[in-house]
């Protein structure tokens, strides 16, 4: 069995074209935030250089910004349902209770 369809059964998928939406979701979310950061460097930092408590703040920010993007482009491309299921098991992994019923 190959990657691809090990995903699409962990995941639920019912066919090639839905896991081929998801991953470009993933790559457009990805792709927004690196497309984001160097602007908003900019923005801050005449110089560019990027004193230590931008890194840190940074990285606890893209967590829930990155998560956001991808509800965005999830509803965008039709898999919001997946995406927002997708949240909740991760929310759930970093012990924050979600309102949901689990699966």
């Amino acid at each position: 069995m190959s990657w691809i369809e090990r995903l699409k059964v962990k995941w639920n998928l019912e066919s090639n074209w839905q896991f081929v939406i998801i991953m470009l979701v993933f790559a457009c979310t990805g792709t927004t935030v690196v497309l984001i950061k160097k602007p908003l460097i900019n923005l801050l930092f005449e110089d560019g250089i990027r004193p230590l408590w931008f890194q840190i703040a940074y990285w606890v920010l893209i967590l829930p910004f990155y998560n956001i993007i991808l509800l965005f482009y999830g509803f965008l491309f039709r898999q919001f349902d997946f995406f927002w299921k997708y949240e909740q098991k991760m929310l759930r992994r970093f012990g924050i209770k979600v309102n949901a019923d689990k699966e």
